[in-house]
């Protein structure tokens, strides 16, 4: 699982048919530091997430899992919500 924060929604006026009533939410990786890394993506939303907030998502064929429909062509999905991290001190 990666790191990421919800920066934008994905409005699509046409969908493939396993997407339909399903939030697609822009979202930009981090780094366990909360560092930005790489390009955003989009990722599948089914937790109704908000902007700006840190989350979990996955990528591949993990994520399109999420989606109960057997066929589904899912890249990354939101699997939960960070409340809080705690980073051990390393020397």
């Amino acid at each position: 699982m990666k790191f990421g924060k919800v920066i934008g929604r994905v409005v699509s006026t046409q969908k493939v048919s396993s997407f339909e009533g399903i939030r697609l939410v822009l979202v930009q990786p981090l780094d366990e530091k909360l560092n930005p890394v790489g390009d955003a993506i989009v990722a599948v939303d089914t937790l109704k997430t908000d902007i700006g907030q840190v989350i979990y998502f996955e990528t591949s064929k993990e994520a399109s899992r999420i989606i109960e429909k057997e066929m589904n062509p899912c890249d990354a999905a939101i699997m939960g919500i960070i409340d809080d991290i705690n980073l051990a001190d390393t020397p």
